[in-house]
């Protein structure tokens, strides 16, 4: 079969097509699923880099979404049949291969159905960040109806989950944008307050849009360079700031403020949530995908020979900042 991958850690030029092994039969409690739509996250720029993840044991696959057809079944699963569309996350990690390939094999308890009126490319945009922006305001964040959230990067792949989640919950949202155009797309989705960090003072508008509740209650930090010492001050007393980016960032911590107004920081990786907690988060998406309320926002569609172009832009929008990106990246492996 035909995947996207690495012999040795670097560039995105690094990936290549290859003719890998195929997968021909399931484990007991695995699925074999041809691919339809791969997604590309940050994460996966890391792994292949080398500067998060170990050692390469001959070629190594990114990806961590897929959405598309299950085409075998081991002995023990109960769920699903050969013919079910199903999406789902958490691959390329923990030595399995990714899912820039033709074919993968997954646990049954990493897969999820993909309802009737969602596409295949939905289902596959929002899994990684539909199930983290879920289990940083639920799991982790307890929030309750009536709270203002606020997000960096509202048209971003997590910003966006976290926007619609957030409002299907009815809370408020503040959310940050950096053109008129992304300004239209984050409104929407559903934000209440939409501030553009290229031309507005930020933390003003957020002050003065949190006002009347006391200030922000649960601060969800997308920002690869968190900075409590200027989120501190705009939270509700016993608000969340919520961190799940920033592998390298070393901030400065205000403590008297923190811990006067009774405030948590709370940092989480959605990979250490456990297959139960990730089914709560994924049941919540398809409802909500069902009912058209969550609405993955898809940026640019590459197709499986294009890899390393998509990982290319990938990268530049999450470390150098290009700002060229709005919403997920998709990869078309197969119609």
């Amino acid at each position: 079969m035909k995947a996207a991958c690495i012999t040795e850690h670097g560039p995105p030029e690094n990936l290549q097509i290859r003719d890998v092994p195929d997968i021909d039969t399931p484990a007991d409690d695995e699925l074999l699923i041809d691919i339809t739509v791969s997604a590309v996250n940050p994460i996966d720029t890391y792994l292949r880099s080398g500067s998060v993840g170990g050692t390469i044991d001959g070629f190594w696959i990114p990806g961590c979404d897929f959405a598309g057809r299950v085409a075998a079944v081991g002995a023990n699963v109960s769920q699903f049949a050969p013919g079910d569309r199903v999406w789902g996350s958490n691959q390329s990690l923990s030595g399995r291969q990714g899912t820039l390939a033709e074919r993968i094999a997954v646990s049954e308890q990493w897969v999820y159905p993909i309802p009737d009126s969602v596409t295949d490319e939905a289902a596959a945009a929002g899994a990684l960040t539909g199930i983290t922006a879920h289990l940083g305001l639920h799991l982790h964040g307890n929030l309750a109806p009536g709270e203002v959230v606020f997000v960096h990067g509202g048209t971003g792949g997590v910003g966006s989950a976290v926007i619609q989640l957030a409002r299907l919950h009815n809370a408020r949202v503040i959310t940050t944008v950096g053109t008129a155009e992304k300004a239209a797309i984050a409104a929407d989705l559903g934000a209440d307050c939409v501030i553009r960090y290229d031309c507005e003072n930020v933390s003003e508008r957020v002050r003065e849009a949190a006002a009347e509740h006391g200030g922000v209650s649960l601060w969800f930090e997308t920002l690869r360079t968190p900075s409590p010492e200027t989120t501190i001050p705009l939270l509700a007393r016993r608000g969340r700031m919520i961190i799940m980016a920033g592998r390298d960032a070393r901030p400065i911590l205000p403590a008297g403020p923190l811990y006067v107004n009774d405030l948590r920081i709370i940092g989480f990786a959605m990979f250490n949530a456990s297959a139960d907690e990730q089914r709560v988060c994924a049941e919540c998406l398809n409802r909500a995908a069902a009912e058209g309320r969550f609405r993955p926002v898809i940026g640019r569609r590459f197709s499986l020979e294009q890899a390393a172009a998509a990982h290319r832009l990938q990268e530049d929008n999450t470390i150098h900042g290009a700002g060229t990106l709005c919403g997920k990246i998709v990869v078309t492996v197969s119609d």
